[in-house]
């Protein structure tokens, strides 16, 4: 049986699917204004990769470590349009590209622009996820097994990322009130 949520607590978006127990803990730490401080607690590294050539390089050094026998990467930029178009956080696309009598596919991958400014660990999290789709086209349980090969704490870095992204929107919805 679900909970029905009150009227006063806000939906939390990035969590569907997760059980009432955890959704209690985090509208919790949300309601005593805590979410940000473990956020900050948990990850404090920032990272340097400010720029597209800066993500490609990061995402060919993983690629290089764990993906070797895969095909190359053309492109890696951040992209400002994908997260506020639904709930892709990066894409990975293989475009065709003819070339003469030849087709080349150029694959790219594309970072939401959030992790600009997001710590390390989330940036590493997402470039590994969609690394893995250049072997795991589905998500797959094969999919999980290689971002956990390339990322041990895969999974607690996903939830940490739903909770960075729910912190951030509360954040801006907040600031959105005082400016009325």
């Amino acid at each position: 049986m679900n909970p029905i949520p009150s009227p006063s607590a806000p939906p939390l978006p990035y969590l569907e699917g997760y059980s009432p127990a955890v959704l209690a803990q985090v509208q919790e730490l949300l309601d005593q204004d805590r979410l940000g401080t473990y956020l900050a607690e948990h990850y404090r590294e920032a990272h340097e990769v400010r720029n597209d050539k800066a993500l490609y390089l990061a995402a060919v050094a993983l690629k290089d470590r764990f993906l070797k026998h895969t095909a190359p990467l053309t492109k890696v930029i951040y992209d400002p349009k994908l997260l506020l178009q639904g709930e892709a956080l990066g894409t990975l696309s293989a475009v065709p590209r003819a070339q003469g009598s030849r087709t080349r596919t150029r694959r790219e991958i594309r970072v939401a622009s959030v992790f600009r400014d997001a710590p390390a660990a989330f940036l590493r999290m997402i470039l590994v996820h969609e690394l893995a789709h250049l072997k795991e086209r589905e998500h797959s349980k094969a999919f999980y097994q290689l971002c956990t090969h390339m990322e041990p704490d895969y999974f607690q870095l996903e939830f940490d990322l739903r909770l960075y992204l729910l912190h951030r929107d509360a954040r801006l919805a907040l600031g959105a009130e005082t400016r009325r």
